[in-house]
């Protein structure tokens, strides 16, 4: 999880980015149901990013299942790599509907009637 890719240039939001690495971490084994995650001043510094952005990241990340954040006891990882490899496809789609001028509604809609 240490070979970060925060792209500043990149169009998505900070956040985001931070917690697609996670995501990626997770899906790639790197970080398995029950590990512990460094603290997020420490994942700040080393994704050279600030700590608030890390900590948003960790919380979209808990309201997806992948992560649990508790005070005193740190960040655990609690999704599995298939659910982590399946929320990162679903942030890529649904910044590809936001690059391509879809509304949350149009997406969903598209969704619902694939095939």
């Amino acid at each position: 999880m240490l070979d970060v890719k925060i792209d500043r240039d990149d169009p998505a939001l900070l956040h985001e980015q931070v917690a697609a690495q996670i995501r990626q971490a997770i899906a790639a084994g790197e970080a398995n149901p029950g590990d512990r995650l460094p603290p997020a001043r420490h994942l700040a510094a080393v994704m050279g990013v600030n700590t608030n952005t890390v900590l948003r990241a960790v919380r979209l990340l808990r309201d997806e299942g992948l992560l649990e954040l508790r005070q005193g006891h740190g960040i655990r990882v609690t999704g599995t790599p298939e659910r982590s490899a399946l929320m990162d496809k679903v942030a890529e789609l649904v910044q590809l509907g936001r690059r391509s001028g879809l509304t949350r509604t149009e997406l969903v809609r598209l969704i619902e009637t694939a095939p």
